[in-house]
């Protein structure tokens, strides 16, 4: 995986890029713009860099070019966490977990998922 950690910006695109797969500016900048104000110009500079910094590659075939992430979803968002969590929770996962579940409304199911890995880590099979 690439060195380069995403800016905010760019996670917004990978986010719609993982979400959606390969898709054009125009289309990338349509789901941007429902969310915040955003101009053209702007998210076609943001792609454009993120080309050069090799976190999207271009397809040139088509008329309108066809972004697509070279990070994947899954690395990077290890990569993100492993980061914050060295710098908010002195790399502590426990404290992270704590202040999550302490703070936010937590759903049976995701409290069931939480509980279920829990007990695969601790080899359980139940």
């Amino acid at each position: 995986m690439s060195e380069h950690k995403p800016t905010e910006a760019e996670l917004e695109i990978l986010q719609i890029l993982w979400q959606h797969g390969p898709s054009t500016v125009r289309f990338v900048h349509e789901q941007l713009a429902e969310k915040k104000d955003i101009g053209y110009t702007t998210t076609l500079k943001n792609m454009q860099n993120m080309v050069q910094k090799n976190i999207l590659t271009r397809d040139e075939e088509s008329r309108s070019h066809i972004y697509i992430p070279v990070l994947q979803q899954q690395e990077t968002q290890k990569m993100l966490l492993d980061r914050f969590l060295d710098m908010a929770f002195g790399g502590s996962a426990g404290k992270l977990v704590m202040q999550a579940l302490g703070d936010q409304k937590t759903s049976k199911e995701e409290l069931q998922q939480i509980k279920d890995l829990i007990n695969k880590l601790e080899g359980g099979d139940q």
